[in-house]
């Protein structure tokens, strides 16, 4: 097997350790994409661990998500510190990465899977839809499908996302004209999540089913849907991302309290 590797983001030192955040790339992305996210949680004393991106094209579903589930309890057991894993653990998946956790998850619950970390928490970002397989160009208007301007452009309008994602020699470019198999999205629509999970979505995202996601919203018991006003598909790193990464950190909290959060707006002007 293909040595895994990781990126690792710490709390700044000096400070207790809130907790401990596992994120899951998408479609053509790579750990370096959510090098910007991974430091904002750190600083506000989160330890956080970036792994590679997973295929989603394995000839074998199920056996791919128990790879990928022992992948994901190895990455998390080399995140313990020398007093243990800090709690509450949190994994955050990005595009086809937030599909498989869903998918991982909802297994597991099925009492189907072997492996896989039990976290106490999730964050599901911009999850595809199901007709979410021909992404690049959709709703550029430029007529340049195809192209990677036009795959940018349904990602993020942030420039400096895009020069990140530009940049990086290692990001498969075209990406997100690969469709997620449709086993995978069924696990995840059909399935059951039962630790508490925000879902984040742009509200500019063409591979996203709104419909779709208000509907597994509904199914699971303890979730939030979170709609970023002019965000595309990188909801995590749009020109949005320091209030999204807020909103997450906002989640994280609440969850340090029992999903009761610390500031309620009693009267407002706005």
């Amino acid at each position: 097997m293909t040595p895994y590797e990781y990126t690792d983001h710490h709390a700044p030192e000096g400070l207790l350790t809130r907790g401990t955040v596992l994120v899951v790339p998408g479609r053509g992305e790579t750990r370096a994409t959510y090098a910007r996210f991974g430091r904002r949680l750190a600083s506000d004393a989160y330890r956080v661990r970036v792994v590679d991106a997973p295929p989603t094209d394995a000839d074998d579903p199920a056996a791919a998500l128990d790879a990928f589930g022992a992948r994901l309890e190895e990455a998390v057991a080399g995140a313990a510190e020398a007093d243990g894993l800090a709690r509450p653990l949190v994994l955050v998946g990005a595009d086809s990465g937030a599909a498989l956790v869903a998918a991982i998850l909802a297994r597991a619950e099925g009492a189907t899977a072997t492996t896989g970390p039990r976290p106490d928490a999730v964050v599901l970002a911009g999850l595809p839809g199901s007709g979410a397989g021909s992404g690049s160009g959709s709703g550029s208007g430029s007529g340049s499908e195809g192209t990677w301007d036009a795959e940018l452009d349904v990602r993020t309008s942030c420039p400096t996302h895009r020069g990140v994602l530009s940049n990086d020699d290692q990001v498969r470019r075209g990406s997100l004209g690969d469709p997620v198999p449709g086993t995978l999205l069924d696990a995840v629509h059909d399935g059951v999540v039962a630790v508490p999970t925000l879902l984040l979505i742009g509200d500019a995202d063409p591979l996203a089913d709104r419909e779709e996601l208000a509907r597994v919203v509904k199914s699971l018991p303890r979730a939030r849907l979170a709609v970023v006003r002019g965000a595309h598909h990188d909801v995590l790193n749009d020109l949005q991302h320091r209030s999204v990464a807020a909103e997450v950190v906002t989640f994280l909290e609440a969850l340090r309290g029992g999903l009761v959060p610390a500031v309620v707006v009693e009267s407002s002007a706005w």
